[in-house]
């Protein structure tokens, strides 16, 4: 990646990074900390780990696209390794975590930092691709998650038509980018920007101009589902784990005020947690959603409105910690054009 790309994403996730740090409250933040005490590293060190499955899950789609993908003459080929993947990764989610809309950092810094490495169109493929079974596997926790409540928890009227509506959402969700990996979903992202105003402009003269390429790009994505099933399912299986086991931050900020609590718990609270914040997704890093969410899942499940103020104000610093790590990780590329 260009050196003057490298510092734009690096400038521009700093300066969000600042601004959401600017809204904590140093003292109850201070008072939080303490209270969490050694769980705190606990929940820091997890993500570590829960990177390592991404990273896998993002490899193993790379190393799909190789056995998939025509190579062309010129077309770079540079081997990929782990850890500098790894770093990419961690970098991704963090401008992703910093920007408004989730998905409009995050994507373009992977694309341009793989692009050198496998070519622009290989790398398109591979990032949309991990994009859309990472949303993917969103819609299968939160699926279980719902049903997992229905069978666990007591029922009433209201609970049981919310859970119904949760999951014909998730169904929507699942068979909508089903579709997508059977048919790529390049040319039909930037074909439905065309009936937005203010972008459209822009959309159609880029969907003329490559339409070839967008072509080819969707069909690398429906590949990995059309040809190689196996692959798709293990790539979906490590995402809907890496979900499961990031439940594990909740668990341990409510062990601390809870020693009683139980993990089923806390993967439904973390599952509606995430739902709520991901509808608000034009928020950075959700906030003031994910917080919501907590005290409203916490509440539903019969635990103190504190205990959700807890985890959400535990879980948001870990975030900005993670967050700090991977923009300054961007900043650690030797290899800069």
């Amino acid at each position: 990646m260009k050196k003057k790309y490298q510092n734009g994403f690096f400038i521009f996730g700093v300066a969000v990074l600042v601004v959401m740090v600017t809204q904590l409250d140093f003292a109850e933040v201070w008072k939080g900390l303490k209270h969490a005490g050694y769980w705190f590293f606990a929940v820091v060190a997890l993500w570590f780990f829960l990177y390592l499955i991404n990273t896998t899950t993002w490899m193993l789609i790379i190393k799909s696209g190789e056995k998939t993908s025509d190579k062309k003459d010129g077309e770079p080929q540079q081997p990929i390794g782990f850890w500098w993947l790894y770093k990419i990764t961690v970098s991704g989610f963090a401008l992703n975590y910093a920007t408004p809309g989730g998905l409009m950092g995050g994507e373009p810094y992977r694309i341009m930092s793989l692009a050198p490495k496998i070519g622009t169109e290989r790398a398109s493929s591979s990032v949309i691709l991990y994009a859309m079974t990472h949303i993917f596997s969103h819609f299968w926790f939160w699926t279980l998650s719902a049903i997992l409540f229905l069978v666990t928890q007591p029922l009433g009227v209201f609970v049981c038509t919310l859970m119904a509506a949760i999951l014909a959402f998730c169904f929507l969700g699942l068979w909508f980018f089903t579709k997508g990996y059977k048919r790529g979903m390049a040319v039909s992202c930037i074909s439905l920007l065309k009936h937005f105003p203010v972008v459209k402009r822009w959309a159609e003269p880029f969907l003329e101009k490559n339409r070839e390429k967008l072509d080819r790009i969707d069909s690398q994505i429906a590949a990995l589902h059309n040809q190689n099933p196996r692959t798709f399912v293990t790539a979906v299986l490590l995402e809907l784990a890496c979900r499961v086991a990031s439940a594990l931050e909740v668990f341990f900020c409510l062990l601390v005020i809870m020693p009683s609590v139980n993990f089923i718990d806390c993967i439904l609270i973390l599952a509606f947690t995430s739902l709520l914040a991901n509808l608000l997704f034009f928020m950075p890093l959700q906030l003031g959603g994910r917080e919501g969410g907590f005290v409203m899942s916490t509440a539903g499940l019969a635990l103190t409105a504190n205990a959700g103020i807890f985890v959400a104000l535990i879980i948001r610093i870990r975030e900005l910690i993670w967050t700090a790590i991977g923009l300054l990780l961007i900043k650690f590329d030797k290899k800069q054009e």
